[in-house]
């Protein structure tokens, strides 16, 4: 890029004088004025060669939700809470804060004194109030633009005093990390997590990682709520993990983006830290108030660092603090406020602490009924996973194809990985949900034997298809019979609803889209027989196309 400018400059300084600039001066004398005349002049194009930037992935969900107009659609992209209507949710204590708060007047508050307060309530939530962390003051932190800023700024300080280090980032981790630590110019490198033959931990992937990774380097982890998983390491496993990153001198940064949402419980989400921390880490450490408090668009996070005495934790506190004055100057202080006054009130603390678990508990409801849901339809599928996996997220274990399709016939966004943002699902839509997922396995099944068929043979493939295509109208016929549902067409014509598919809302059946309305079983079954036909005619198609294919080549090289 810097070449492309460099030739560009030369060209235009390679121009005649006369072609280059023409002064003009008027009103003569010492005082003279000059105006550059710029008619012959070719403006230097500075952005040309500005590409537009890849897509985060879960800003495409969002882009993409809200541009569909259809009134049913769902969006399980979103990684913030959502109460059992699907609206953003404020926790009572949040707005007790702000009501105690609301006569303040900012411009005479003290704000080192604020964020001093704020750090030292954040670094309580994380290693106890007992901790002798805490009493002693062997902590640095500083507040920070919630979680992401938190990350970067720790990104920064890692580039600034360990300039050949790496950063190990959990595979899959959250898309964002990648971008964070690239822009401060960290090299990444990933670490085995997650198997996707049990979606469980790679526990032993894992580990053989952290042994074999260069001593010294820094590691990222989750400590609760693993994001996009839903996957976290046992007590026992996180003792293991404390264990051998202590052995080889790995310094353990921890992303706690999700506290509360895991358990229920703050202090046992927090488990993998104090386990660190017992260890004799020096730990770094990530938080936001987003999620657990509701504070998305307050942006409050805050980044803590561990130190070996006060002199060397006030040494860290001015380098964070002089990163942090170059990259964003100072905070706007009422989210701040707020957190540290929960935090530093006991009955206000206790309030959250109820609320919080209360959202919790919404989610493994959810999670219960969504694996139930799923069960009940006969899926050949095994999802025990919905329930064993923890927090916001559940990794489905569906294939960007099958997002695609979700998408595409039944408004339900999600990002290409197959993660459900399970605080997206409620008590509403959740049968929906199931049902379309059932449906795009089934399908996908249906294919892979297709496809199975067509490797066996030509003479028996159309036999084959016939067969898994007959056997598929039986079944979904039954679901038409039994509850209303009829898989892909129930969304087929969306937006050119008439009476004879569904109401004015949408409704279809007694199981169909939200349903409660019947619709006439004639049509449904007859739109059945066209796409089942259809599907079997494309087979036979494509049996013929493959014989005459190989006779011409048979005919052109035999």
């Amino acid at each position: 890029m810097l070449q492309f400018a460099s030739n560009q400059f030369r060209s235009t300084n390679s121009q005649t004088k006369y072609e280059r600039t023409m002064w003009r001066y008027i009103n003569g004398g010492s005082n003279a004025r000059r105006f550059l005349s710029t008619s012959s002049i070719k403006a230097f194009r500075w952005w040309d060669h500005v590409r537009v930037a890849q897509k985060d992935p879960i800003v495409g969900v969002t882009e993409a939700f809200l541009s569909d107009p259809f009134p049913h659609k769902i969006n399980l992209g979103v990684g913030t809470y959502r109460d059992d209507e699907g609206k953003p949710f404020v926790p009572q204590c949040v707005r007790d804060a702000e009501a105690k708060i609301g006569g303040c007047k900012f411009e005479e508050l003290n704000s080192s004194a604020v964020n001093s307060k704020f750090v030292l309530e954040s670094v309580k939530l994380a290693y106890g109030n007992d901790s002798h962390v805490v009493r002693e003051g062997l902590f640095a932190g500083v507040p920070t633009l919630s979680g992401t800023g938190a990350c970067r700024l720790f990104a920064e300080f890692q580039r600034n005093f360990y300039p050949n280090s790496q950063i190990y980032l959990p595979n899959p981790t959250w898309s964002n990390h990648r971008n964070i630590w690239r822009q401060a110019e960290i090299p990444v490198k990933m670490f085995h997590y997650y198997q996707p033959d049990t979606k469980g931990l790679d526990f032993a992937a894992l580990m053989k990682d952290v042994k074999n990774a260069p001593d010294g380097s820094f590691f990222l982890l989750h400590p609760c709520a693993h994001n996009p998983t839903g996957v976290d390491p046992t007590e026992e496993q996180w003792k293991e993990l404390s264990y051998e990153l202590k052995v080889k001198n790995h310094f353990p940064f921890f992303d706690m983006a999700y506290q509360g949402f895991a358990s229920g419980d703050l202090d046992k989400d927090a488990q993998a830290l104090r386990i660190f921390f017992e260890d004799g880490h020096l730990i770094g450490c990530a938080q936001s108030f987003a999620k657990n408090m509701g504070l998305y668009g307050h942006k409050v996070g805050c980044l803590s660092v561990l130190c070996n005495d006060k002199e060397q934790a006030a040494a860290m506190k001015s380098q964070l603090q002089n990163i942090s004055l170059a990259m964003y100057s100072s905070l706007p202080i009422h989210g701040t406020l707020l957190v540290s006054m929960i935090l530093s009130d006991p009955d206000m603390e206790a309030l959250w602490r109820k609320e919080l678990k209360a959202m919790a508990k919404r989610i493994q409801t959810m999670r219960a009924s969504f694996r139930q849901n799923l069960e009940n339809l006969d899926s050949t599928l095994n999802w025990e996973h919905i329930t064993t996996q923890v927090g916001m997220f559940c990794f489905s274990g569906l294939s960007p194809d099958q997002v695609k399709h979700l998408e595409k016939d039944f408004h339900i966004y999600m990002t290409p990985d197959g993660r459900i943002s399970m605080a997206g699902v409620t008590r509403s839509n959740v049968n929906y949900l199931a049902n379309a997922i059932d449906e795009v396995t089934k399908m996908a099944a249906s294919k892979s034997a297709i496809g199975a068929s067509l490797s066996g043979g030509i003479a028996g493939t159309a036999m084959n298809a016939g067969v898994v295509i007959g056997r598929r109208r039986s079944e979904r016929r039954e679901r038409v019979m039994r509850e209303g549902v009829f898989g892909s067409a129930r969304l087929r014509f969306p937006h050119k609803r008439d009476s004879h598919r569904c109401d004015s809302e949408g409704r279809i059946g007694n199981g169909g889209f939200f349903g409660q309305k019947p619709a006439e079983e004639l049509v449904i079954l007859l739109y059945l027989e066209l796409e089942l036909e259809a599907t079997l005619l494309l087979t036979i198609m494509l049996c013929f196309l493959t014989v005459h294919l190989g006779s011409f080549f048979l005919f052109l090289f035999g």
